[in-house]
């Protein structure tokens, strides 16, 4: 499966309630199931970026739904990244002319 990494910053709405964010961890995993993902890993992060993120999902479209419906909760702005890992950037550079 695909690996994506979510850079996140808490909205307002989420510092403001950032008492419950181990709670909401949890509740991101059942909606990482409903789009068939899975969220790896979760860090609480110092600089830039309050959180990032390690998940997987089948596709583009399912992560990007994921991530759109965690959003849409109000507490998170995302900015997400495709990663790649050795075997897929060794096949992307046997591709190379």
């Amino acid at each position: 499966m695909p690996t994506y990494i979510a850079l996140m910053n808490w909205t307002d709405q989420g510092i403001k309630s950032a008492k419950e964010t181990v709670q909401r961890r949890d509740q991101a995993d059942a909606l990482a199931q409903k789009y068939g993902a899975s969220i790896e890993q979760v860090y609480w992060t110092v600089g830039p970026y309050d959180l990032v993120s390690i998940l997987q999902a089948p596709d583009e479209e399912s992560a990007t739904a994921m991530l759109l419906e965690l959003g849409s909760a109000g507490n998170l702005r995302t900015v997400t990244l495709r990663a790649y890992d050795r075997e897929e950037m060794s096949g992307i550079i046997q591709r190379l002319g």
